[in-house]
């Protein structure tokens, strides 16, 4: 009960916080939190594989930071998004070499570098795009598919859970949850499609984007314990309270907003 309460509090300081910069600010402001959150994330994630390399998790933050720049002004020019697709990566391996440290560690902090700047900085900053060009109702909408199916899937397992989903990755969660998640997600797209994107978003397109966004973002979330459980951590940070880190809170959410981003682009 008091992790529940937790993570109300951190609701009510931040749900209105987040309409704000939606709703009533200039869309940089808005960039400029999914950024944050991008820098911390990459922290977190390089204090993961690297706990006693500082140097490693500043690097990994600059990366990030610099990736999320690139896409909010250069999104949409095919040359710079191959140019990063293929940079980064590349830059990424090559920092171990000139920085060795313990090389029992090289490969994984490596592989973190190629990887983790792409992985969280592109999917956030993709929200941050749906706020500027498109409609921010969308950007809640990725927001309510991660985060109702969390609610969803948490009430639904802890009441109803019985089945393992995937236990060697993460024994708390069922089958059960799941489905709760499942429905959550449908719930909010359904709200979507009768209110904020009334006109926009199809009803039936928008329960079927729930359903394969919140599934993404389950299957998200599990990738982030795979970290976690393979680095031996139990929460990404302690940022925030009743959630852990950044990286647990936007872990799903990385799938969902680019499932939504997708969808709009697409459609």
């Amino acid at each position: 009960m008091s992790n529940l309460l937790a993570r109300f509090l951190v609701a009510v300081v931040f749900v209105p916080a987040i309409w704000a910069l939606l709703y009533r600010i200039d869309p940089i402001g808005f960039f400029l939190l999914t950024t944050t959150a991008v820098v911390v994330a990459m922290l977190e994630l390089g204090a993961m594989v690297a706990p006693d390399d500082k140097p490693t998790q500043y690097i990994g933050a600059a990366m990030g930071l610099a990736v999320a720049v690139i896409i909010w002004r250069w999104g949409t020019n095919p040359k710079v998004l191959l140019s990063l697709l293929v940079g980064v990566p590349l830059f990424g391996v090559l920092v171990p070499l000139f920085r060795l440290g313990d090389i029992q560690t090289a490969g994984l902090r490596a592989a973190t570098l190629a990887f983790g700047p792409l992985y969280t900085a592109i999917p956030t900053t993709l929200l941050a795009l749906l706020r500027r060009d498109f409609d921010p109702g969308w950007v809640v909408l990725a927001l309510m598919m991660a985060w109702f199916s969390d609610t969803g899937g948490y009430f639904a397992g802890r009441f109803l859970g019985k089945h393992k989903l995937y236990e060697a990755v993460s024994p708390k969660k069922t089958i059960e949850g799941s489905i709760g998640g499942l429905a959550g997600a449908a719930l909010g797209a359904v709200w979507a499609s009768l209110h904020f994107l009334r006109g926009t978003l199809p009803l039936v397109q928008g329960l079927v984007l729930a359903v394969v966004g919140a599934a993404f973002g389950q299957a998200g979330d599990l990738v982030e314990s795979l970290f976690k459980r393979s680095t031996g951590v139990k929460d990404s940070g302690g940022i925030l309270p009743g959630h852990g880190g950044i990286l647990d809170r936007i872990d799903a959410l990385l799938f969902t907003a680019s499932i939504t981003y997708f969808y709009v682009l697409w459609r």
